[in-house]
């Protein structure tokens, strides 16, 4: 398995991690199992937005003696009433709620403090100045959680959260069929049909701005919806309107900036072992360029994907690397110190690039390699 540093939080997280869906409706044995096989494969972050009580009692069982193994992303603002789960506002619901997740997890403290689904600036207005905010940091302080994060599916609304500063963790839904739709306040215009049935070219802006944002301010993403509530790995569901592989969405996901960790829906063991295959799979099976090229109802012509597909370069350069410090510095108006620093750190940069164009005619999307590291090269001096 293999881990990266979540942002500034400094944690480190697995890259395939684990979505609470997988424990739902199931008794412990089966709950116990599932954290065997995480611990076995080295799968150590566990998302848990469900407010579900049986649910919350079965893992902290299962965490027994290995708790300290596992980075919890725990929620906010979700309460079980009535049999289900139910997003809140109201704040002494919220403190319950969470006072609740502790004692069942059996653990003083949660790695990660979620405020839980925030798709309107509205909302996270009201949750930026009003109690809930308030509350979020009562817990930093306490030492309950180690950081704050947000979920949210409305690109607009993350990059608020990230640009105000107070959060540290985004919990995103970040796919090839997603990023392609502007921001939204409804959830569901992310899979709606009548959306998918205009010419769609190339990532919505406000997403790409979003990933770049949080490579570099230190927000740690984790994914999640990577395979679209499953849409996207069949051929008659999916609005690209052809199936993906698992691990595809998974290297899709894994390579936008500021990326983390990609939580797993599964809810056996079959489907969990078919994510964490992704850590042995060999490059040709996690390639998503020749896919998403092919893909029948999109476009990314001109799009840097970060695929690798340019490579090897004759110089030697890094193109996915130089394209990709490029884009983060391009989108800032300026040359941020951390970007400077792991662009100066590359081998090989993009004025030793002679203009072959062998990048380019290996490249599925038709990136203009050779401009672009022209470009890069005037913009970073060397």
């Amino acid at each position: 398995m293999e881990y990266r540093t979540l942002g500034r939080t400094g944690l480190k997280v697995s890259e395939i991690g684990m979505g609470c869906e997988g424990f739902a409706n199931k008794p412990f044995e089966e709950v116990n199992a599932l954290v065997d096989q995480m611990e076995a494969a080295g799968v150590n972050c566990i998302d848990l937005y469900t407010p579900d009580p049986e649910l919350r009692s079965a893992l902290g069982r299962a965490l027994r003696g290995r708790r300290e193994k596992f980075v919890l992303q725990g929620h906010l603002c979700t309460v079980w009433e009535d049999g289900q789960y139910r997003r809140t506002r109201e704040i002494e619901k919220v403190r319950a709620s969470f006072e609740d997740q502790l004692r069942r997890l059996e653990t003083e403290r949660l790695e990660i403090g979620m405020i839980h689904y925030v798709d309107s600036l509205a909302d996270w207005e009201e949750v930026l100045s009003g109690p809930v905010m308030a509350y979020a940091r009562e817990l930093l302080r306490e030492g309950k959680i180690g950081c704050i994060g947000l979920s949210s599916h409305n690109p607009e609304v993350a990059q608020a959260a990230v640009d105000s500063g107070m959060i540290e963790v985004l919990m995103f839904s970040v796919n090839p069929c997603y990023d392609l739709q502007p921001a939204s306040e409804d959830v569901e215009d992310l899979w709606a049909e009548k959306n998918y049935s205009r010419e769609l070219v190339n990532m919505d802006p406000a997403r790409q701005a979003l990933y770049e944002s949080c490579q570099r301010k230190g927000v740690g993403i984790t994914v999640m919806k990577a395979f679209g509530g499953g849409d996207l790995l069949s051929e008659s569901l999916s609005p690209a309107g052809r199936a993906l592989t698992p691990l595809q969405c998974i290297h899709y996901a894994l390579t936008r900036p500021g990326v983390a960790s990609v939580l797993s829906g599964a809810r056996t063991p079959e489907e969990l072992a078919a994510s964490i295959a992704y850590e042995t799979a060999p490059e040709s099976e996690r390639d998503y360029a020749a896919a998403l090229a092919a893909l029948p109802r999109i476009s990314w012509k001109g799009h840097c994907m970060y695929c690798g597909h340019c490579a090897p370069c004759p110089k030697g350069i890094d193109v996915a690397s130089v394209t990709k410090f490029f884009n983060l510095a391009r989108a800032q108006g300026e040359v941020p110190e951390t970007v400077r620093e792991h662009y100066a750190a590359l081998p090989h940069h993009a004025s030793e690039c002679v203009g072959c164009r062998a990048c380019e005619r290996r490249c599925p999307f038709e990136v203009p390699v050779v401009e672009n590291m022209g470009r890069a090269a005037a913009l970073f001096g060397r």
